[in-house]
């Protein structure tokens, strides 16, 4: 196995996961404008796109272990590119890091459009949480306390056990 089956595999890797930036950003104007419609197909294309990604991620892992045993190297549990860099030339290894560079940035910004989503959503979320309470009725106690039968309550600042009793 060669270097280059892996900076293949690591390209395609990165531009997966931009594609899957690009609906992040998506989603993003999807959650401000509240498209419920467009955010379910926006899902389902991320679900494919996990899946390509996660299958992707695979020859990945099958890629490097191969390399390692073809260099006499042994195969750790989770093959990483970080594994093969040792084991690489010098000149394989600077396009190496700079593919594993580049795939990581991606994941980082997608991370972080990912988390402003997941606040959008809460936030969404919190309101309509807001307005069903607005809207809502509030349900008064139907059964009575001792107290309040005989005409009296306990203020907040009174206990109703004598603890030095």
């Amino acid at each position: 196995m060669s270097n280059s089956t892996i900076l293949t595999i690591l390209d395609n890797l990165e531009k997966l996961h931009r594609s899957l930036l690009r609906l992040a950003y998506d989603k993003t104007a999807l959650l401000k404008s509240g498209d419920m419609e467009g955010l379910d197909q926006l899902l389902k294309d991320e679900q494919a796109h996990l899946a390509a990604i996660s299958q992707m991620d695979l020859s990945r892992q099958t890629a490097v272990a191969n390399y390692l045993k073809d260099q006499g190297r042994s195969v750790p549990l989770n093959p990483t590119v970080a594994n093969i860099l040792d084991a690489a030339p010098e000149v394989e290894r600077q396009s190496l890091e700079e593919a594993r560079d580049r795939l990581l940035h991606a994941i980082h910004d997608l991370k972080g459009q990912n988390d402003l989503n997941q606040k959008l959503t809460y936030q969404s979320l919190q309101f309509v949480n807001l307005s069903l309470d607005m809207i809502r009725p509030q349900m008064e106690s139907v059964t009575y306390s001792k107290n309040e039968i005989a005409g009296t309550k306990n203020s907040s600042g009174e206990r109703s056990f004598d603890s030095k009793a």
